[in-house]
């Protein structure tokens, strides 16, 4: 049982940490030169798996709230150089690469995928169908807004293969949208739903958020029965972050009715009760899958895995990354491309692999990477598995926070109950070697 104080309970949810969507963390890559990544790239072999990850960072307007790398425009030239150079990307990774494994999931993020048009997205996805071989039961994903989900797109992307959709959800409430700079009102995400299911698209996770400016309990838990009614496969409740000195369209966002630390916490609470109320079972920090869904399986069995695109069934251990500030990941390390579109563009178009920044991993990185991974996927932690030297570093924080019962040390494991689900960031810190380097801000913890 937690035994937290009112502030120590503030102290804890409002820590700057990472989300440990990889570790070390993004903001800890160090610049990369081609030949090294080239030589990473090289080192694949056969038998590994591959996936796939294309940033397309497009939208037609800006949403204050959000904290990806997007770029807002409705022009054409712009778009179609953009796309093209996606698939000069496709080609220079192939033939960096020796024979691969098959690839066992594509992912569209951005930004808004949609804005490449239904063509353009039509032609991407076969280009990389011709030069990487596809699983047959390959899972190929897309992100959408339902604001601008045009029929054309949906048939493109139904007659490509995809099987999966995110939607961005957010808030339901209309007061809450225009605090946020979004409108969206529920039926066009309804509409939006009904459309891809009806094209054979039949996964669809939803998206929403808490922390919102102006938002409370009760506007959380009517997103998630909104949700749950809509029949969504997975949910993620997504703490919102408030980071201007990072994404400077958040400035528009009055700081002073965003929701204090214990509003946050309890809205996170009020998330997770209405969709295990629904039938959702809860998965790592803030997702939430039906029982019968590939997510919740993995979940079950100890095989979710976490990457760059949050909480997966992915096991492949190549990931590549193509689009502008997209991160790849090889056995030998990350890497990142240029994060600018235009610099992105000039070097795919000088036949450059267009690589900024990264990070080799060493064998220490690698085993606290994996302990990490436990804690943020299974709230548990083997504690033989994890090598002597890194364990001696981590029992320190680890027994604080048992001693305010946030984790539990119990026969040789780690074990985060379930109250404390929220704060398993606070666990997973204790095995950040590189935390207290100060490099980075991070979001609040909750």
């Amino acid at each position: 049982m937690m035994r937290l104080t009112p502030s120590r309970m503030d102290a804890y949810a409002t820590a700057n940490l990472p989300r440990y969507t990889s570790y070390p963390t993004a903001p800890h890559f160090r610049p990369l030169d081609e030949a090294t990544y080239r030589d990473w790239l090289a080192q694949v072999g056969p038998r590994d798996g591959v996936s796939l990850y294309a940033h397309i960072p497009f939208c037609h307007e800006l949403c204050w709230y959000c904290g990806c790398h997007t770029a807002v425009t409705r022009s054409d030239a712009r778009i179609a150089r953009y796309a093209g150079n996606l698939e000069r990307e496709a080609l220079l990774l192939r033939d960096a690469l020796p024979e691969t494994g098959l690839v066992g999931h594509l992912h569209l993020g951005g930004g808004t995928p949609s804005a490449l048009g239904a063509a353009r997205l039509a032609s991407f996805v076969a280009r990389l169908k011709a030069e990487f071989p596809f699983a047959r039961d390959a899972e190929l994903a897309v992100e959408l807004d339902p604001r601008t989900l045009t029929e054309d797109v949906v048939e493109a992307l139904a007659e490509a293969g995809f099987t999966r959709a995110s939607l961005g959800l957010q808030d339901a409430d209309p007061a809450v949208q225009e605090a946020m700079g979004r409108i969206q009102p529920a039926e066009m995400v309804r509409a939006a739903v009904e459309r891809l299911r009806a094209a054979g698209i039949r996964a669809v996770n939803l998206d929403m958020m808490y922390g919102l400016p102006g938002q409370d309990e009760a506007h959380v838990a009517a997103t998630a029965r909104l949700a749950a009614e809509l029949g969504a496969d997975r949910v993620a409740a997504f703490g919102y972050a408030h980071v201007p000195w990072m994404k400077p369209a958040q400035n528009a966002i009055d700081a002073g009715a965003l929701p204090g630390a214990r509003a946050r916490l309890r809205q996170a609470e009020a998330a997770a009760e209405t969709l295990t109320r629904a039938g959702f079972v809860a998965i790592g920090l803030d997702h939430y899958a039906r029982p019968s869904d590939g997510m919740a399986k993995a979940a079950a069995s100890g095989r979710l895995k976490r990457n760059f695109q949050g909480y997966t069934t992915d096991t492949a251990p190549v990931l590549l990354g193509l689009g502008a500030s997209s991160i790849g990941a090889t056995p030998r390390g990350y890497a990142q491309n240029i994060p600018a579109e235009k610099p992105w563009c000039e070097a795919v178009e000088a036949g450059q692999l267009p690589v900024a920044r990264g990070l080799p991993l060493t064998e220490e990185d690698v085993a606290r990477r994996a302990a990490i991974e436990r804690l943020m996927c299974d709230l548990a932690l083997d504690l033989d598995s994890v090598p002597a030297d890194v364990l001696r570093t981590a029992l320190p924080g680890l027994q604080d926070l048992a001693d305010d019962g946030l984790v539990r040390l119990s026969g040789g494991w780690v074990l985060i109950p379930e109250e404390a689900r929220s704060f398993m960031r606070h666990a997973a810190s204790c095995f950040d070697a590189r935390l207290a380097q100060g490099v980075g801000r991070h979001s609040a913890a909750v």
